[in-house]
């Protein structure tokens, strides 16, 4: 066994923390010179994921992950709550921005809803496009050995950490607003929430991301400009993390469920092929 690969076994977390900026940062030189719009790909912390699991878990490794990815086999209540929960928070945030003096959207731009539908799917199918791709690497890989030894509110608040220097760039260059330090805290938690009680589906928490960057991002966003949508960000952050607050008194830190255990590293023979009961 060579030495690189020495030491990715012994060091599996960090060589994919290491990986995940590596393989998503690389744009940052092209967009210095405006060679590129973005200088960060959202797909990086999947490859990094699939490059870990490679060398430590070999091919078996790697579609477990791929598996997770395409576990669509959830309570149905679940699928409300991934698509439903960033459209309610949005629009709670856009009210309270409003009333506290932002300019009401127009007419014409709300009645650009229907081409949500397309905008979810090109940004829940696309690699790279919107942040949904990088839930396999968060989720589907880190998730699962953080939560090892630890409670589930304890992982969700280090990722959280793994999250914020993974945007750094997009902060630094103004793509997204300084808030995200603290959104990023409430959606770890109840990404979290809703990847344990899914049975460690990668793809409900694709679907929330998808579905929140659709109406965020890109349906509610462009609607603010300057002071107003600061303001948007902010208000939106702090419904987040009220949520997350919610989330932890009613779930339970431990495993953020009060029906399922959390979900952590296995061998592919003790994989849980269903969702594991633990007392309330």
């Amino acid at each position: 066994m060579s030495r690189i690969s020495r030491t990715v076994n012994r060091y599996p977390l960090i060589t994919f923390f290491a990986l995940a900026y590596a393989l998503s940062w690389w744009p940052w030189i092209f967009y210095v010179f405006d060679l590129l719009p973005q200088p960060i790909v959202g797909f990086g912390p999947f490859l990094a994921a699939v490059v870990v699991l490679g060398a430590t878990g070999g091919k078996a490794g790697v579609v477990k992950l791929l598996r997770q990815m395409v576990q669509w086999r959830f309570p149905l209540r679940w699928y409300a709550v991934a698509l439903l929960l960033p459209v309610a928070i949005t629009i709670a945030a856009t009210a309270g921005n409003v009333l506290a003096g932002a300019q009401m959207p127009s007419a014409v731009e709300l009645g650009g809803w229907t081409n949500l539908p397309g905008t979810l799917l090109f940004l829940l199918l696309v690699p790279g496009i919107g942040g949904a791709w990088e839930e396999p690497g968060w989720r589907g890989y880190a998730l699962l050995r953080l939560q090892s030894g630890r409670s589930a509110l304890a992982a969700s608040v280090i990722l959280w950490l793994g999250l914020v220097v993974w945007h750094l760039p997009l902060i630094v260059v103004g793509e997204i607003h300084w808030s995200d330090i603290i959104f990023l805290l409430g959606f770890a938690v109840v990404f979290n929430w809703i990847f344990n009680n899914t049975g460690g589906s990668v793809l409900s928490v694709m679907l929330v991301h998808a579905m929140n960057n659709t109406i965020s991002g890109d349906f509610f966003g462009p609607m603010f400009s300057g002071v107003d949508f600061a303001r948007q960000s902010w208000i939106s952050a702090a419904i987040w993390c009220a949520v997350a607050v919610v989330v932890v008194v009613g779930a339970g830190p431990r495993h953020l469920s009060r029906q399922y255990k959390k979900h952590e590293e296995t061998t592919e023979s003790k994989a849980p092929s269903t969702l594991a009961e633990t007392p309330a």
